[in-house]
């Protein structure tokens, strides 16, 4: 696995990381809902770099697997992290908000990578995908 997908495990230990650490103040924190944008941003970025490992491997697109490994997985670990934000750290806060960009993030990287990157992955890799 790590072979076959090392841009996405790097992500998913950066979010893990970003998730956790206690970040520094910053002009940012005035704007509303800043973060909601970064969550979105964070799960979308991995679900993209997965759809795109993914297709890049695989001639023919497996939907049970696409669909447990890049939809499935990415609103998994975003569901446990802001549980255990709530419950293991002190200066963090799980938030079904963030959980709800998370999960918007999700769904906009499946379509982008949908009409998207698999285009450009049948274009310049001449698959069927």
């Amino acid at each position: 696995m790590m072979k076959h997908y090392p841009l996405s495990i790097f992500i998913i230990i950066a979010i893990c990381y970003l998730s956790f650490f206690t970040p520094p103040k910053t002009e940012m924190d005035e704007i509303t809902n800043f973060d909601k944008l970064v969550h979105l941003c964070m799960y979308g970025g991995l679900t993209v770099i997965i759809w795109f490992e993914y297709l890049r491997r695989h001639s023919r697109i497996h939907w049970h697997q696409l669909i447990l490994v890049g939809i499935c997985f990415p609103i998994l670990m975003s569901g446990i992290v802001e549980i255990l934000q709530a419950t293991c750290t002190s200066d963090r806060s799980g938030d079904w908000l963030d959980f709800a960009a998370n999960c918007t993030g999700v769904l906009f990287g499946c379509l982008f990578s949908w009409y998207v990157t698999r285009r450009i992955i049948q274009k310049n890799m001449n698959k069927p995908v």
